[in-house]
């Protein structure tokens, strides 16, 4: 993680950073942790119309404290409603999700995710939880955001193995594929930046780097040469009333810290 700035951490920056993301009056289904942090902050400062949506069948809900699963009983708090996993994903498929939020061991240039396994198939050096829903999600959302941790490990020219698609291998492959067109990897948020993709090369791209980071160390935790944006952008530190908001829905502390 990069160093935590003395008015705030790290955790509370990209938590921060991935609740601006997010719009009014859309939908968005998110996993454990960071994704959850961001959504249910993103709901409480610019977006009280954001449709908050479980993977175990919470859709709608006002959560007031951080669960600590998809499935804890406070993700149908005040809930629209209280269904199931299979309705979840088949409103993924019918195209009502605008946002789904994933992680990942492993990405490359086209956004193509990894948490299958790590060397070759036949004979892994370790072998991953595997799909669960994100290949659901990210094949069918209208618009993925990915977390996860960026070194020369995880940012790979290539993956092992395509759990769940990015762009695949450039322009038209999503649809050649038999995706719905128009979906796929939106935005990437990391430590050290936020990315988007490239409209004419579907190539991971740098859109903004967190305060106090240089292209200089995004490309050096990076397998692979990463484009950069014509204009680029630093991320917006915390305000105060985000941070309050913050420890009022993580109060002890399980992902932003104490």
């Amino acid at each position: 993680m990069t160093a935590s700035h003395p008015a705030y951490t790290a955790m509370e920056l990209m938590a921060c950073v991935a609740a601006r993301m997010l719009e009014d009056r859309r939908t968005v289904l998110v996993g454990t942790g960071l994704p959850m942090i961001g959504a249910i902050l993103a709901q409480r400062m610019h977006a009280p119309g954001l449709v908050i949506i479980f993977e175990a069948g919470g859709v709608g809900p006002r959560v007031p404290t951080l669960p600590v699963s998809v499935g804890d009983s406070r993700t149908f708090y005040h809930a629209s409603a209280a269904s199931s996993m299979h309705n979840v994903m088949s409103a993924c498929q019918a195209g009502y999700v605008d946002f789904g939020f994933l992680g990942g061991a492993m990405m490359d240039r086209y956004g193509n995710l990894n948490t299958t396994v790590i060397g070759p198939w036949e004979a892994p050096e370790v072998r991953l939880p595997g799909s669960g829903g994100a290949n659901d999600v990210g094949s069918l959302a209208q618009r993925t955001m990915i977390i996860i941790r960026q070194d020369t490990r995880r940012f790979v020219e290539r993956v092992n193995f395509i759990t769940t698609p990015g762009y695949i291998d450039g322009p038209g492959a999503r649809e050649r594929a038999g995706l719905p067109a128009g979906t796929g990897p939106y935005r990437v948020l990391t430590q050290l930046a936020v990315f988007d993709f490239d409209e004419s090369t579907k190539q991971l791209r740098l859109r903004a780097t967190h305060p106090g980071v240089s292209v200089a160390e995004v490309q050096a935790a990076s397998g692979f040469k990463i484009q950069v944006a014509d204009t680029l952008e630093v991320n917006a530190p915390p305000t105060e009333e985000e941070r309050r908001l913050l420890h009022e829905i993580d109060p002890a502390g399980m992902v932003i810290g104490k």
